[in-house]
């Protein structure tokens, strides 16, 4: 069993519409972790003094056609100093907020790939280079934004995973939240460790 922190970390979900965003909550409960869903229409400054991290849910709108449907998470992105996890949509939202073109897949993905890791730090540390993850996904990252660096790929999604040089953001295009993707449950644990980290330090 993946150590557990105690319940320090305050940590929330932001709704993109996903259909499992409520197992992304779940999976940090049982990391006792103290965590909540809320409306992507949050007002940022309603939540920036009380928690330690977001998490960009995944969500049903095409980030591409349909990015007014991603509420606020621009704001977010823009104002947050603590750490940022963006999940399929809101990874494609973060890194077109950044610059990143979004467009239709090459090769849609709606079944397990294979990802091949590149750093093995961060929201990947402890986590073998090679392993099974689930996708669900129309439209893809065309590529990595300024600023960003890409941390996993696949055969059919160049652009699986980045992570952002200089503020503790992490995106990737896989579901972590998911029973068929290998280590998911680390994924969210070291995603816990750096809002802990950055808790310590702040």
């Amino acid at each position: 069993m993946i150590p557990q922190i105690g319940r320090i970390m305050k940590i929330y979900v932001v709704d993109n519409g996903g259909q499992w965003t409520h197992r992304e909550w779940r999976v940090l409960r049982y990391l006792d972790v103290d965590v909540k869903i809320i409306p992507n229409t949050t007002p940022f400054d309603e939540i920036k003094d009380e928690v330690d991290g977001l998490i960009l849910s995944g969500g049903s709108p095409s980030v591409a056609t349909e990015a007014d449907a991603m509420g606020n998470n621009g704001e977010y992105l823009d104002k947050a100093d603590f750490p940022i996890f963006g999940i399929c949509a809101g990874m494609q939202f973060t890194c077109e907020h950044f610059g990143s073109k979004l467009g239709p897949a090459q090769n849609p993905e709606f079944s397990k790939v294979d990802l091949k890791i590149l750093d093995d730090s961060d929201i990947f540390k402890g986590i073998p280079s090679e392993i099974t993850a689930w996708a669900s996904h129309n439209d893809e990252v065309k590529g990595v934004p300024d600023g960003f660096e890409l941390i996993a790929t696949s055969s059919t999604c160049p652009v699986e995973a980045v992570r952002c040089k200089t503020r503790p953001i992490y995106a990737v295009q896989f579901h972590p939240e998911v029973e068929h993707t290998e280590y998911g449950e680390q994924m969210f644990q070291n995603f816990v460790d750096i809002c802990a980290e950055w808790k310590r330090t702040h």
